[in-house]
């Protein structure tokens, strides 16, 4: 039982932190670029958000509910991402952190939707002659959700260094990152093009 739930909770934290498929990482980068320590209440419901919508895809798919075509899902992702880092450039001059939150929120729980059916294949197969799934999504999801917290807090330091010891702006800091994140990610997108 013990060795399930490890079993399952590292499945959910190297899901996250896999540097072979960066792509959670990247999104997490592009999630929180906007925000700092002192919004972290919001931080971490985007964060948790996400994760809900990531598990949601996973049940419904885990109890065939509803399956995804994974060519679109894999064309989604980067598009996710790229959305998220463009949003936040966009409106790098206005206090994100003081915008209403029901869209960001919305959109957030879609993305995560996306994401995980994005990786619902091989969740099915890895829970394939389980007796309770339900207990696996919600073992592997607190590993998920652990494992954001490994990106999310490394960023936010991050910023607050670059804005506070380097005196950036936080404008520059969002530009910045929200662009490395879009370099990033136009290769996964150029990978995998639908048309």
């Amino acid at each position: 039982m013990l060795a399930d739930f490890w079993f399952n909770l590292k499945l959910g934290l190297f899901h996250v932190l896999d540097w072979n498929a960066y792509d959670h990482i990247l999104f997490l980068i592009a999630l929180v670029a906007a925000y700092t320590f002192s919004e972290g209440k919001r931080v971490f419901w985007l964060v948790t958000v996400f994760t809900l919508g990531h598990t949601v895809s996973l049940t419904l798919s885990a109890y065939e509910v509803i399956q995804m075509d994974s060519g679109l899902i894999e064309f989604l992702i980067p598009v996710s991402i790229l959305f998220t880092a463009i949003y936040n450039i966009i409106f790098a001059n206005k206090n994100i952190a003081k915008q209403k939150v029901n869209g960001l929120y919305a959109l957030t729980l879609i993305f995560g939707l996306i994401h995980g059916f994005g990786f619902s294949s091989y969740f099915n197969l890895v829970s394939q002659g389980t007796e309770n799934k339900l207990v696996m999504l919600v073992e592997f999801a607190l590993g998920v959700e652990l494992a954001q917290l490994f990106v999310v807090v490394p960023v936010l330091i991050l910023g607050f260094l670059v804005q506070n010891l380097f005196r950036f702006s936080k404008k520059d800091w969002i530009l910045i990152s929200c662009s490395i994140v879009i370099g990033l990610c136009i290769p996964i997108l150029r990978e995998i093009w639908i048309w």
